[in-house]
């Protein structure tokens, strides 16, 4: 018999701090899923945040997150039973 290892679920995501981010879209280009673009609306001080269009596609890979020059970006990474 073949003993295959327990291998839990991962569940990936990012969270944006929304009044922080400026919009500059860096991490909407640095995404190899297409998984953020640019919110229709606005936040406190007037710009286009950065939000999750296709949460399903998110790999967790940070790319985002490293290449934000304000550090609005934090990705998350969860065992799932």
């Amino acid at each position: 018999d073949i003993i295959k290892p327990n291998m839990a679920k991962m569940r990936v995501g990012i969270v944006v701090d929304k009044e922080k981010c400026k919009g500059c879209i860096r991490c909407v280009v640095a995404c190899p899923t297409k998984t953020l673009d640019l919110a229709k609306e606005v936040n406190g001080k007037g710009y286009h945040y950065s939000e999750m269009v296709n949460p399903e596609a998110c790999i967790g890979c940070a790319s985002c997150a490293l290449v934000c020059p304000d550090s609005v970006i934090t990705v998350y990474k969860m065992n799932v039973q």
